[in-house]
């Protein structure tokens, strides 16, 4: 049986440090719950004694039961010349209503003498008391030794001292922070190498990554005797961030042979990184390990090639194992096996002889050239290759269109689009007012092809970004726009460029649209009551305007 790591998470905590991580109790509620649901094993919640969010979290944990995670309050030890039950902190903490709780006491001379001020027999008083004081009470008590490697290389006697003042109040776990993230890999191990034989309580690891060491620091750790593993998912936390425990459980489970969490979990992991991003509003990082977007992306025709025949030449471990899938980008430095397995992917056939997709290779060659790029915007890649092998036809054709934007000294700015186009035979008049000029061709376009497509109804547009490709020109420079799209199916994302930011946005609306309609409607689809609904913004405003005005600035 694999030797079992405990797994502690920290980020409604030490997570919400982080500069641009900021929860609601609320929010801390829905991630705790999910945390759980996955199997980590202790969830800290936060400072009860801190502020009232913290302490409105704990009211709410309370009234919610955890199947598979213990709840834990966090906080420090007792307050110099103040015994523990008249220090409102540690009070707090035995109000939270959990039965785990971690405080924390400084393991560096440095802090106990300059910092706190008090001399270093009362700080090892403070560690004791306060520990066995919680004790007492029928806790669980984790101790974290703040800066104790820090603290050992100074004062190794005294870094001792602290950690056995813990063992001697009886702490369950005696946990060894990098606090700085200054620590390399080679001194955790040899610092834990003398630790272990001298405390008989188990051992945890707390690191942090601002030398881009706090995974290997905490592997190292684990090598070296510890049993838990403290961190937060996704790295969130202050400066450069905790230990991502996405890459701990990753590495810990499917490379090194430990137990983390129930072995049919680690299929969750790649959902379980993106609901926190989600939560928290924070962009996912593409380049995460095992979980990012980009984690088994592969560009370069060699690589791709290689792995339509055995994925293992460039893949550490089969992407669904933890959730995730395998992406192959189409670029200019495609080659033919890039464009083969892509159309595979999306269902499109190509001829035999590998013209086709030599065709297609060529073409992506010429418009990435000219500034277009088709990794992230599948969408639009898939219309050129239809398009290119002659398997798609447009749908409707632009006569013209026209914006005109008025802007009013005391007054709101008001956008307004003319288009006209032709289906078949027949020809369409519409104008249309927007927020902004791309908005107003976005009405314009639906307005135009709503008699003809009903289906474009169901669409809305989600996320409008615009790149300036060669700055040297001033505003004379070409941009690229992309612009992400949905239905209740799915997402994609299509790509314009120009010098003229207007026609760089129409033509990836109408690539938006035209890929939409190659779908056909969602109400055509069989699964249509197993997938999705709309997200309430989608369903209240389909082309979710106030996107596009932030973009263009309106």
């Amino acid at each position: 049986m694999a030797v079992q790591i405990i797994i502690y998470d920290t980020t409604l905590r030490d997570g919400t440090q982080g500069e641009q991580v900021n929860l609601s109790a609320e929010d801390k509620l829905r991630i705790a719950r999910k945390l759980d649901s996955f199997g980590i094993h202790y969830i800290e919640g936060g400072w009860p004694g801190s502020n009232p969010k913290d302490a409105r979290f704990f009211e709410m944990g309370a009234r919610n039961a955890f199947q598979h995670s213990r709840l834990t309050a966090f906080g420090s030890t007792h307050r110099a010349q103040m015994q523990p039950e008249d220090d409102l902190s540690i009070q707090a903490l035995l109000n939270s209503g959990v039965q785990t709780v971690t405080v924390f006491g400084k393991s560096w001379d440095l802090h106990a003498e300059e910092i706190l001020g008090i001399t270093l027999e009362e700080n090892v008083d403070l560690i004791e008391n306060t520990v066995r004081y919680l004790k007492g009470k029928g806790l669980e008590v984790i101790y974290d030794a703040e800066h104790f490697f820090d603290g050992f290389k100074r004062n190794q006697d005294y870094a001792m001292q602290t950690l056995v003042a813990a063992e001697n109040g009886g702490a369950d776990f005696l946990v060894l922070c990098d606090t700085n993230g200054g620590t390399l890999p080679g001194e955790i191990q040899t610092t834990m190498q003398h630790v272990a034989p001298r405390v008989h309580t188990p051992l945890g690891i707390h690191a942090h990554n601002d030398c881009g060491l706090a995974l290997a620091n905490s592997l190292s750790a684990v090598q070296s005797g510890a049993v838990m593993v403290q961190g937060t998912i996704n790295g969130y936390g202050e400066r450069c961030g905790n230990v991502d425990l996405i890459a701990v459980i990753g590495n810990l489970q499917l490379k090194m042979g430990y137990g983390c969490i129930p072995p049919e979990k680690i299929r969750l992991l790649t959902e379980l990184s993106r609901f926190v991003s989600e939560v928290a509003n924070v962009p996912p990082v593409n380049q995460r390990p095992f979980v990012g977007h980009s984690a088994f992306a592969h560009k370069g025709g060699v690589h791709v090639s290689a792995i339509l025949k055995n994925p293992a030449a460039y893949e550490h471990i089969e992407p669904e194992q933890v959730g995730n899938r395998r992406r192959v980008l189409v670029s200019d430095l495609s080659g033919k096996s890039n464009i083969e397995f892509k159309t595979q992917e999306l269902g499109i056939k190509l001829g035999g002889n590998g013209y086709d997709s030599q065709k297609v290779v060529q073409r992506v060659k010429e418009l990435e050239d000219q500034g277009f790029q088709f990794e992230a915007a599948e969408g639009s890649l898939e219309l050129l290759i239809k398009k290119v092998t002659g398997q798609y036809q447009d749908p409707f054709v632009l006569e013209s269109f026209r914006v005109t934007i008025e802007k009013n000294r005391d007054g709101e700015d008001t956008a307004q689009a003319t288009i006209k186009i032709s289906v078949g035979e027949e020809v369409e008049i519409t104008a249309a007012e927007g927020d902004g000029p791309v908005n107003a061709l976005d009405h314009a376009l639906r307005k135009a092809l709503g008699k003809f497509f009903p289906e474009v109804e169901e669409m809305g547009l989600v996320d409008f970004k615009v790149r300036v490709i060669d700055g040297s020109e001033g505003t004379g420079a070409k941009v690229r726009v992309q612009i992400e799209s949905r239905d209740s199916r799915e997402i994609w994302t299509t790509v314009g460029v120009s010098e003229n930011i207007i026609e760089a946005s129409w033509q990836a609306l109408v690539d938006s649209v035209q890929y939409k309609l190659s779908k056909g409607s969602v109400t055509d689809n069989p699964l249509n009551d197993m997938t999705p609904a709309p997200t309430e913004a989608a369903a209240a405003d389909p082309s979710l305007s106030g996107s596009l005005r932030r973009a263009l600035g309106h």
